[in-house]
């Protein structure tokens, strides 16, 4: 029962999202949308057509659809990790700066910084100018830094 009404309150959030662009509220859109609110991290389009299961649009129609809300501003893409792109709801960045975003280098999970402090970029030359700015951070997560795999082997003291 739980899960079903947490369905349903992303699946609200994304009627209210397309409705404040005055944007039809189509399956696909709905469904993309709703996929990205579930998760805290960002979603390649495989994992969105996963996430969505069966019922999932083709490839053709979630990339025409994450293209339509990102021009809306619902959505952004994230990074870009190898070919692959990852996007996430726009709500979740300011406009200008989005919040970091961590890979951990031995588990391969993306971990979104929401409350880190990104220093400003200086010294920008002459005739640039920024309009967003994306960080993205690798290293061990948490878990993996505890993973005894990890540690110093106790009997090469």
């Amino acid at each position: 029962m739980k899960q079903k009404t947490m369905h349903k309150n992303f699946l609200q959030k994304a009627e209210d999202l397309l409705t404040s662009c005055q944007l039809r509220k189509t399956h696909p859109r709905l469904e993309i949308l709703r996929a990205l609110l579930q998760t805290n991290c960002p979603l390649t389009q495989e994992q969105i057509a996963e996430r969505i299961g069966s019922r999932s649009p083709d490839k053709t129609t979630i990339y025409r659809t994450l293209m339509t809300l990102m021009q809306h501003n619902l959505v952004h893409q994230a990074y870009l990790k190898g070919r692959a792109r990852y996007f996430e709801p726009a709500g979740r960045c300011r406009a200008d700066q989005c919040h970091p975003h961590f890979t951990c280098t031995s588990c391969g999970k993306t971990h979104c910084f929401y409350d880190a402090e990104i220093p400003a970029v200086r010294n920008i030359p002459a005739g640039f100018l920024v309009r967003h700015s994306q960080l993205r951070l690798e290293g061990l997560c948490a878990n993996c830094q505890n993973d005894s795999a990890c540690q110093p082997d106790p009997d090469n003291s």
